[in-house]
């Protein structure tokens, strides 16, 4: 089967050759079912995560051995089943999520760890959801239990897990506050119907936000979501009421920022450090009742997925590239049996 492998740790983004960090190998086995509860999925759409990236520069948490086929969350059709499979039958749409292996024709997993994509949902777009929007719903629902009322600031807002964050937060029925950085982006988050958008490249955050709350006769912010990091979140921290809930999402920006305690204690904040793939681990039953209630805003329309860009697996390096570049307005994609050539959806 044809797959994407990191054969070294280094830069997605140079073009693909037998001397670059990603090739493609095209005489890779077709996995075998492993139990009588396994499915073979044959891959139609995989998302690209900053995880991803930062995995194949060496930069991320989990570092497996070289060699590797990178990838996350992924959708398809069922290809074969186990003997022992009950849920699911050759030709059913699924999707899910795996520590590694998506960028690939075909990935195996248990029955238990795949989703039914449901009736109406496109099935490109269901590879985007379980990461993306999976973080931002254990964050904000299960971590932070925002309220309706409650308003939101999500840093990041343009990204995949901004864009989430976002849509769910308006789910919830929150107040959201989104910041991004161009006009484009702007537009587009104001199309979603948030209520206040920051423009980074015109306005300063704690101004903009602070005349928005006194418009609203709001005391200020209840939930941060920072994928970010940096300068951003610590300015954003002075926009924080009493009690609020900070979810630390991940460092775009490169920059780990320093929470201070003594801060915390005083305006008796919480902290949530979230690591969405730890759940799988610990605590699977929370992804399992989060992607499923997913699934469902998704089949009646409470969520849509952004797809900003979708390439073939040869131009992959093209599709790194669009997120360390942050040209992307949602999700980059993976599309399997597609012919070369980026596909912009915006």
């Amino acid at each position: 089967m044809e797959a994407l492998v990191c054969q070294k740790i280094g830069d997605p983004t140079l073009p693909l050759s037998d001397s670059s960090p990603i090739t493609i190998s095209k005489s890779l086995p077709i996995p075998n079912l492993s139990s009588p509860t396994s499915v073979r999925v044959r891959i139609q759409a995989t998302s690209l995560n900053y995880a991803n990236y930062l995995q194949i520069l060496g930069r991320y948490q989990e570092k497996p051995p070289l060699p590797f086929v990178p990838g996350s969350d992924y959708s398809g059709v069922v290809e074969a089943v186990g003997n022992g499979v009950g849920r699911f039958r050759v030709g059913d749409r699924v999707c899910s999520f795996a520590s590694l292996g998506s960028y690939a024709e075909f990935i195996v997993a248990d029955e238990k760890d795949l989703f039914l994509v449901p009736d109406g949902c496109d099935l490109v777009a269901a590879g985007a959801l379980p990461v993306a929007f999976g973080t931002s719903h254990v964050a904000l629902v299960h971590r932070a239990q925002l309220k309706p009322g409650q308003v939101l600031l999500v840093l990041g807002a343009a990204g995949g897990v901004g864009l989430s964050a976002v849509q769910i937060g308006k789910v919830c029925g929150a107040v959201v506050i989104a910041v991004a950085r161009g006009a484009e982006k702007v537009q587009f988050l104001r199309s979603l119907g948030v209520d206040h958008v920051v423009d980074l490249s015109k306005g300063n955050v704690i101004e903009s936000v602070k005349n928005f709350l006194k418009e609203r006769k709001l005391k200020g912010v209840d939930v941060l979501y920072d994928p970010v990091g940096g300068k951003l979140m610590k300015d954003s921290m002075k926009l924080l009421n009493w009690g609020a809930n900070i979810l630390v999402i991940g460092f775009a920006s490169g920059d780990v920022p320093v929470i201070p305690a003594n801060i915390a204690l005083v305006k008796n904040w919480t902290v949530h450090g979230l690591y969405w793939g730890s759940y799988k681990i610990h605590q699977p039953h929370i992804l399992e009742d989060s992607l499923n209630e997913l699934l469902s805003w998704l089949s009646k329309g409470l969520i849509t997925i952004q797809i900003s860009h979708a390439y073939s697996m040869s131009e992959a390096n093209l599709a790194f590239a669009a997120i360390k570049e942050r040209k992307v307005i949602g999700k980059v994609m993976l599309v399997m049996n597609t012919s070369a050539g980026a596909r912009s959806k915006l």
